[in-house]
């Protein structure tokens, strides 16, 4: 019986006429775009402005590029300058070779001088785009798929895939898809990290710090499957240090900023509210909250002052009656009282002869 298995594409690249369209390329580029949507989004419900995580990531992504090749090139250097390897492909990115650690480490430099450049702080934006990367990195994966690449030990389960390629060494054959255990665990880092930020409000470089630690230890269990060439040390990969030593430093990260800076920074793009219109959902938190105190406090200012206001102010529409009375006499209305004084003489008149008739 034959047994079941995820089948590779028979080949990684398509060509557009002369346009060559390769799987690994597209993966790349499809999670750089996820990342900086869902970054957006974030950012703007933290209270920053449309298209800062854009402007930015046009910073990170070279430099994660850049440093992503340089980390694969430098722990695999046997494949670009050993006898009979041309150092030419060194450069050749589209053929995948991209190391995690060097892309995030490149990243957030790039990151840093981009968040410099708009007068954002850091921490705050690395917690935005924290779950987009993980993504990022669950899409990317499955351009290893596309070149048949990254597989684990030889298995017979019915998700094994199966591989093949002869090329640099490889053995056809069904083998633990590791690319994509990871890329199932990214997801799943992608959940954690929304889940925990909303339940906890992570804050000052948490959420990134979770995100890593999370990675590293999904990270540690994919990379122990794997069966390519690698640098061991003490037994361990290269990369199962890397990850162990990474998963650490986050962890202590986590705990230290927690104690130093407790909370979730109150602005994290100075005067994107005043010029967006819009601080986002937590900023409009904010607001109301300002705005009853202050309507607190004008109710308590005015209880305050009301007995003094009542005793020697006007109150807003009220005229003095004398002043009111004083104001009705015009010249104009001399013929007037006049004919009020004569009616007055004639009905003192009539009451003295009224008098005068008792008398009698």
């Amino acid at each position: 019986m034959e047994l079941a298995f995820i089948p590779s594409p028979s080949r990684g690249v398509l060509y557009l006429g002369p346009i060559p369209l390769r799987g690994y390329a597209f993966c790349i580029i499809i999670g750089v775009f996820v990342a900086v949507w869902l970054g957006n989004k974030r950012w703007i419900a933290r209270g920053g402005r449309s298209g800062t995580v854009a402007d930015i990531a046009v910073w990170a992504v070279p430099f994660g590029l850049v440093g992503g090749r340089l980390y694969h090139v430098i722990t695999d250097y046997q494949l670009y300058f050993s006898e009979g390897r041309d150092w030419v492909d060194a450069f050749k990115v589209w053929e995948g070779g991209l190391g995690i650690w060097g892309a995030i480490a490149f990243g957030a430099v790039g990151a840093w001088i981009g968040a410099r450049r708009r007068g954002v702080p850091m921490p705050a934006y690395a917690d935005a785009v924290a779950p987009g990367i993980a993504l990022a990195q669950a899409i990317g994966r499955w351009g290893n798929w596309f070149n048949q690449e990254l597989y684990g030990k030889p298995t017979d389960l019915p998700w094994a895939v199966e591989i093949t390629s002869t090329a640099d060494g490889r053995l056809p054959g069904t083998y633990h898809p590791t690319f994509l255990y990871e890329s199932l665990w990214c997801i799943g880092v992608a959940l954690l990290v929304i889940w925990a930020d909303r339940r906890f409000r992570l804050g000052h470089g948490r959420a990134f710090a979770l995100y890593v630690a999370a990675y590293c230890a999904g990270r540690f269990w994919t990379e122990y499957l794997r069966v390519d060439d690698a640098h061991h040390i003490f037994g361990l990969r290269l990369n199962n240090w890397t990850a162990l030593f990474v998963f650490l430093l986050a962890v202590l990260y986590m705990v230290l900023s927690a104690r130093m800076r407790p909370g979730r920074e109150a602005v994290v793009e100075p005067g994107a509210e005043s010029a967006d219109g819009d601080a986002g959902p937590e900023g409009e938190k904010d607001a109301k909250t300002d705005a009853k105190e202050d309507a607190g406090t004008a109710c308590a200012d005015s209880a305050a002052d009301g007995p003094d206001t009542a005793g020697s102010e006007e109150a807003p529409g009220k005229t003095d009656v004398p002043e009111a009375a004083k104001a009705a006499k015009a010249p104009g209305d001399a013929d007037d009282a006049a004919t009020d004084a004569a009616d007055e003489k004639d009905a003192d008149g009539v009451k003295n002869g009224a008098d005068s008739a008792k008398k009698g």
